[in-house]
C-alpha cells in the first residue's frame, strides 16, 4: 500500500473532510481511494456503538479500577480482545478508551473509569488493554491527555503543573502505551500550563509525535476543538464531532489562504489512513496483519459471559476478614441487605455506560447457591433518582400527528439516542419519542413514577395524564452533567397488587443538523414504609441468620463523568445501616459496591469487607463465587483507602480563578501518604487472599530482581508480588524532590498449599531517572529494591547498584 500515492489522489477538500466527523461516531467514507468510512465508538467496559440504547446491548466487563485490582496484565489483555471482538460485531473501527488519567484526588468523578494512583501501573495495564484490543484489529485512543484527573469545569481549567511533576507522573503513562503501539490518544478539554490541549504544539506535536515517535492520530473528545489554525498547528488530527465546527470549510479556507500549510493538513490524512489500513477500513490497500486477528484459523470465539465473571473475581479485594469468617462454610441462611444486593451498580455513568443484554445481581448469584437460604432486606434505599423498569418496552418514534413513524423495542425505560437516530426515523418529521410498558405491580399502595430530563414531558397511567409539564435544568449547569445525572420530577400514583397497567412516557424530539439527541428515563418505585422501618426489618434479618452480608453502593449520582464527588462518605443511611446489622449480627459481611474509595466508620464493627468495585454485568455470579470459596478474592488495591476523607493528603479538585494547582509535584497517592506520614485504613496494593504466603529469598543481578514465594496455607492461591525502589538517601537527607518509594514491578503467582514459586522482574531504566531540565538523567548510587504484598508490607530487600 502506498499511502502517499492515495494522498496524492485526494484534493484539499476531500483531505480535510476526512478530517472532520461525518456525524457524531464515524470519519465519512471516501470511495474514490476505496475508504469505508471509520467508526468510532465509547468504551472502556464495552462497545456501546453508535445508538446509546438497550435495543443493542453490549458485553459489560468489570470497570477499569476493577481490572487494574487484578493487576494481572494478561487477563487484561484478553478482555481487550473481547472488546475488539464486540467492535467488530457492531461495525466500530476504533474504541475510544482506555482511560488512563490519574487517580490524584479520590473526589475525581471519574475515578472508576481510571486504572490506579501509580503511573507504573496504570501504565502497565493500559499497555495490556490497547494490546489486547488491537489485536482484534480495533484501534484505541487512551484518553484524556493530559492531567484531565478530575471533571468540576473541565471544558475550560487550566491546570498548573511542574514539567517534572508531567514527566515523571502524567505523561508516564501516556509514553508507555505509546511503546506499546497505541493506534490513536485523545486530546483532552482542559489546559495545560496555560495552552489547551487541542491547541498543544508542545505536548502534541514535540513530545508524542516528536520525541516519542508516534504514528497514531490525535483526536479531540467530542467538542474539544475550538478554533482552526491554532488546532491543526498544534498537532491535533481529527476533530469530532461534525460535519459542523471549527474545522471543515474554515480549515479548508485557512489553508487556501496559507494560514495553515497543506503539509500539516497532508500529515493529518497521513495518520487517518494510517489507521484505516490498521482496523481494515482501506479497501485499495493490502490487508492489514491486525485486522480480524482474533478471529483468525483455529481462534475460537471469547465466551464474554465468562470472561466478565472471571474478571469480576479475580477484581474483588478482601479488606478485612476477622476471624477467618470468609469463605463462607457451613452456611445455612443468609441475610442479604441493601439496595444494591437487588439492582447492583455494575458501572459509573457517563460515556462509560453501556447496556448488557443481562445483568446478574448479588440477590440472584446468591440464590442460585444449593442448599443456602437467603433472605432479602432492603434496609435502606440510597438513590436519589428512581430506576427504569425493565421489561417490553415499546419506543414509539412519532411524527406532529402522532403517526408512529418507527417503533423499537427496549430492554428499560430509558431512552437514549445520542447524535443519530435509528436508522429507519425520519428526523425532519420526528415530532416526540414515547416510551410504552405494561406493568403489573407486586404490592398496593402509593407507588412513585419519575421522569428524568430537560424539557417537556407528559406521562399517562392507563391513558390518564398524571404530568404534563416541564423539568428544568439548575441555572449554570454543565451541559454533558445534565445530560448524564438530569433533574428529575415525580408523581405518586395509586396502584393494586396484580393489576396490570400501561405507563408512558412522552418527550418532543427531532433532529437538528443532523444530529439527535433523545436522553430521558421513565422511573418508578414501589410503596415504602420509610426508612427506619427498613433498617428495623434488615435488623431482624440479620439477627436471625447466620451471617449478615451488606451491599453498600454509590450511586449514580456520586460516580459519574461530568461532575466530581463532594463527600467521601456512602450516600443515604447505609453507614447507620451497616452499623446497626453488625450490632445485631457481629458475623456480618460488608460488599463495597463502589468504583473509589469510600469512607468505612464501621470498620471495626464488622468481620469481613469485600470491594467489589463496579463488577460489570456478572457481579452476583462473581460474588457467590468468591464469598462461598468457589473463587478467590484475587484483587490488591490499584489506590490508597482512606479512613477519613480529612487525612488526604491531595485532595482539592475545585478550580479558582479558573485553575487547579498541582503544587504537590509528584507527591501522589502512596507517595503522598508516606511523605505526609500518615495511615491511610489499607494501603496502595493490601488486599487479602483466602491463604498464606511467606516470601523467601530475594536476588538481584543488573536491574534483574528473582524473588521465591512459598504458598503457606491450605488451599490453592494467588498473590500479586510487589517490587518497590527507593533512591539513594542518607540518613536525615532531604526527599529532594524524590518519592520514598516507587512502585518498579509486578508479578501474578500461582500456588499449590507448600509449593514454592519463583517470579522474576527487571526494573525499568525509568525507575532510576529523574527529569532534570536537561531531559532525563540517571541519578547514581544504591538503591534498594524491596518485595512484599503492599507498599506498607514489604518482606525482603536487596541493594541494586547504579553507577554513573
Amino acid at each position: 500500500m502506498d499511502i502517499e500515492e492515495l494522498i496524492r489522489k485526494l484534493d484539499l477538500s476531500a483531505k480535510v473532510r476526512l478530517l472532520t466527523g461525518a456525524d457524531m461516531w464515524s470519519l465519512p467514507a471516501l470511495p474514490e481511494i476505496g475508504l469505508d468510512r471509520l467508526v468510532m465508538s465509547d468504551g472502556p467496559i464495552g462497545v456501546r456503538g453508535e445508538q446509546w440504547t438497550s435495543a443493542d446491548p453490549s458485553i459489560a466487563l468489570p470497570s477499569p479500577t476493577a481490572l487494574a485490582a487484578t493487576w494481572d496484565v494478561e487477563l487484561v489483555r484478553r478482555a481487550g480482545r473481547l472488546l475488539a471482538q464486540e467492535a467488530r460485531r457492531k461495525g466500530v473501527h476504533v474504541l475510544l478508551a482506555p482511560t488512563i488519567n490519574l487517580h490524584r484526588s479520590p473526589l475525581g468523578g471519574r475515578h472508576f473509569e481510571c486504572f490506579s494512583e501509580d503511573p507504573h501501573l496504570t501504565g502497565e495495564i493500559g499497555a495490556a488493554y490497547v494490546e489486547g484490543v488491537q489485536e482484534g484489529g480495533v484501534g484505541t485512543t487512551p484518553k484524556h491527555f493530559v492531567a484531565n484527573d478530575f471533571e468540576t469545569d473541565r471544558f475550560t481549567v487550566n491546570v498548573k503543573v511542574s514539567e517534572k511533576a508531567l514527566r515523571e507522573v502524567y505523561l508516564a503513562p501516556f509514553e508507555r502505551v505509546v511503546r506499546a503501539g497505541a493506534w490513536g490518544v485523545m486530546a483532552a478539554y482542559n489546559s495545560v500550563n496555560g495552552t489547551t490541549m487541542t491547541e498543544h504544539r508542545t505536548l502534541q506535536r514535540d513530545v508524542l509525535k516528536g520525541e516519542w515517535g508516534f504514528d497514531g492520530f490525535v483526536v479531540s473528545d467530542w467538542t474539544a476543538t475550538r478554533s482552526t489554525e491554532a488546532s491543526a498547528e498544534g498537532g491535533l488530527d481529527v476533530a469530532m464531532p461534525g460535519p459542523s465546527g471549527p474545522w471543515g470549510e474554515k480549515l479548508e479556507a485557512a489553508v487556501r489562504e496559507g494560514r495553515v500549510s497543506e503539509e500539516i493538513v497532508d500529515d493529518q490524512v497521513r495518520r487517518v489512513l494510517r489507521l484505516a489500513h490498521r482496523v481494515g477500513a482501506l479497501r485499495s490497500a493490502d490487508p492489514s496483519p491486525s485486522a480480524g486477528a482474533a478471529d483468525g484459523p483455529g481462534r475460537a470465539p471469547i465466551d464474554g459471559t465468562a470472561l466478565a465473571r472471571e474478571a469480576a473475581a479475580r477484581s474483588f479485594t478482601l479488606l478485612r476478614n476477622e476471624g477467618g469468617l470468609l469463605p463462607l462454610t457451613g452456611v445455612r441462611s443468609v441475610a442479604l441487605i441493601g439496595s444494591a444486593a437487588a439492582e447492583a451498580r455494575i458501572m459509573g455513568g457517563g460515556s462509560a455506560q453501556v447496556f448488557p443484554d443481562r445483568v446478574v445481581s448479588p440477590l440472584e448469584g446468591l440464590r442460585a447457591r444449593a442448599g443456602v437460604e437467603i433472605r432479602h432486606a432492603l434496609g435502606t434505599d440510597p438513590r436519589v433518582r428512581l430506576a427504569p423498569l425493565t421489561g417490553r418496552v415499546r419506543a414509539l418514534f412519532l411524527d406532529a400527528g402522532d403517526e408512529i413513524l418507527a417503533e423499537h423495542p427496549l430492554a428499560t425505560t430509558e431512552a437514549r439516542w445520542v447524535g443519530s437516530l435509528p436508522p429507519d426515523v425520519d428526523g425532519d418529521r420526528l415530532a416526540s419519542v414515547e416510551l410504552r410498558i405494561r406493568y403489573t405491580p407486586a404490592v398496593t399502595g402509593a407507588h412513585e413514577l419519575s421522569v428524568a430530563g430537560a424539557g417537556a414531558f407528559t406521562v399517562t397511567v392507563d391513558g390518564e395524564t398524571v404530568f404534563d409539564g416541564t423539568v428544568r435544568l439548575p441555572e449554570g449547569s454543565d451541559p454533558v452533567a445534565a445530560f448524564l445525572a438530569p433533574p428529575e420530577q415525580r408523581v405518586t400514583v395509586a396502584l393494586t397488587e396484580g393489576v396490570p397497567v400501561e405507563l408512558s412516557a412522552r418527550h418532543p424530539a427531532g433532529a437538528f443538523g443532523g444530529m439527535a439527541f433523545v436522553a430521558f428515563t421513565l422511573g418508578h418505585a414501589d410503596p415504602s414504609p420509610g426508612d427506619d422501618a427498613l433498617i428495623a426489618e434488615a435488623v431482624r434479618a440479620a439477627a436471625d441468620a447466620d451471617v449478615a452480608v451488606v451491599v453498600a453502593s454509590t450511586t449514580l449520582e456520586v460516580e459519574s463523568e461530568g461532575f466530581d464527588r463532594t463527600s467521601l462518605a456512602l450516600p443515604g443511611r447505609q453507614d447507620e445501616l451497616i452499623a446497626k446489622v453488625a450490632e445485631a449480627n457481629p458475623r456480618t459481611v460488608v460488599v463495597v459496591n463502589a468504583g473509589s474509595p469510600v469512607e468505612m466508620p464501621w470498620l471495626e464493627q464488622v468481620s469481613a469487607v469485600l470491594l467489589t468495585w463496579f463488577p460489570g454485568q456478572e457481579a452476583g455470579n462473581a460474588l457467590a463465587d468468591v464469598l462461598f470459596g468457589d473463587a478467590e478474592p484475587g484483587g490488591r488495591l490499584p489506590t490508597t483507602w482512606p479512613l477519613r476523607e480529612t487525612d488526604v493528603p491531595v485532595l482539592d479538585v475545585t478550580p479558582v480563578d479558573g485553575e487547579v494547582v498541582y503544587d504537590e509535584g509528584v507527591f501522589i497517592g502512596y507517595r503522598a501518604w508516606e511523605r505526609a506520614g500518615r495511615a491511610p485504613a489499607f494501603w496502595f496494593g493490601h488486599g487479602l487472599g483466602y491463604t498464606t504466603w511467606s516470601y523467601d529469598t530475594i536476588a538481584v543481578t543488573g536491574r534483574t530482581v528473582t524473588v521465591a514465594v512459598t504458598n503457606t496455607g491450605e488451599r490453592p492461591g494467588r498473590e500479586i508480588v510487589q517490587f518497590y525502589l527507593s533512591p539513594p538517601r542518607s540518613p536525615g537527607e532531604p526527599d529532594a524532590g524524590r518519592p520514598a518509594r516507587l512502585l518498579a514491578g509486578f508479578d501474578v503467582v500461582d500456588a499449590e498449599p507448600g509449593q514454592t514459586v519463583i517470579t522474576t522482574v527487571t526494573v525499568p531504566e525509568r525507575a532510576f531517572q529523574v527529569w532534570t531540565a536537561g531531559g532525563w538523567a540517571t541519578v547514581p548510587g544504591d538503591y534498594t529494591v524491596e518485595a512484599g504484598r503492599s507498599v506498607a508490607d514489604r518482606r525482603l530487600a536487596a541493594v541494586v547498584p547504579v553507577r554513573a
